[in-house]
């Protein structure tokens, strides 16, 4: 289980002038996200679902607040005062700079996270991207071409197996991304806008993969979306961020039987609240009342 709490994040810069200023990019955000569940997270742009899913992944420290994952501490917030960073140095004063690179405020391994822009090496070739992904995780290089050629079976790139990311298409190169994120066999998968980039068809047929997919590993699957259709149609709850700074406005639980179609009425049902919802922080005179 995933578990946030009290997740804030601050981000300081420094002006033209040299005054130093900053903003506020997530306020005290709390979720419990269960084990093989599919959890999509909506809001406006500017609201922090990007920097709160990197915060889950460990990529970003938060500023106050923990992130938790089956009762194991992800990455410990960043101090902010001296006293705090006194206490910091002084419980790992212990740690040689190597232990602590090794041991300290590290990504955990049984999470991958997928880009919207695939995030896959481009002079490399489909199987050597997977197969790299197997190395990083120390898998023995005996079994690493095996693995990487199911996988890529799996995800439907089985004959395109030594073809550079360049010779396939977008949708193609997304079901890439997801093949060297299955590779390693994490327990949770974090995706950042991952069909973003393609057409509407593609899109679609990509959220039945992913859908699939799920099926057959029971992994969790943590998706940040601006596409309502796509979070309802994909997801087993659907978490509304605020306008920035973002913080949790609304929680949908989506019970509508599987296996879904997109014209589900109790989808739209759930759609038609989410654009209500948008468009009074829009506008700040609807009267739809949720």
């Amino acid at each position: 289980m995933i578990e946030a709490r009290s997740i804030s994040k601050f981000f300081s810069i420094v002006g033209d002038d040299r005054t130093a200023q900053g903003f506020t990019a997530i306020l005290s955000v709390s979720l419990n996200i269960a084990a093989g569940s599919i959890v999509s997270i909506l809001g406006p742009s500017g609201c922090g679902k990007s920097t709160f899913l990197e915060i889950l992944a460990g990529l970003q420290a938060p500023t106050e607040g923990e992130v938790y994952i089956d009762g194991v501490q992800v990455l410990e917030p960043l101090p902010s005062t001296r006293e705090e960073m006194e206490a910091y140095r002084r419980k790992y004063q212990f740690l040689s700079p190597l232990a602590n690179g090794m041991f300290k405020d590290k990504p955990r391994h049984e999470i991958a996270m997928i880009f919207q822009d695939y995030a896959v090496f481009p002079w490399m070739t489909a199987l050597q991207n997977v197969t790299f992904a197997l190395k990083l995780r120390g898998i023995a290089s005996a079994l690493r071409k095996e693995q990487a050629i199911a996988v890529l079976r799996k995800t439907g790139l089985g004959d395109s197996l030594d073809k550079y990311p360049s010779q396939l298409s977008g949708g193609m190169r997304q079901r890439l991304a997801l093949a060297r994120a299955l590779a390693v066999e994490p327990k949770i998968i974090l995706m950042d806008e991952p069909f973003a980039a393609v057409d509407s068809l593609t899109r679609e047929r990509l959220q039945d993969d992913l859908l699939r997919l799920w099926e057959a590993t029971g992994v969790t699957i943590v998706l940040v979306t601006h596409d309502a259709g796509e979070a309802l149609y994909l997801s087993d709850e659907v978490i509304i961020f605020s306008p920035p700074p973002g913080a949790v406005r609304n929680r949908l639980l989506v019970e509508a039987p599987r296996p879904r179609r997109r014209s589900d009425p109790e989808l739209l049902a759930l759609g038609e609240r989410i654009e209500a919802m948008f468009q009074y922080d829009i506008d700040h005179e609807s009267e739809y009342c949720i």
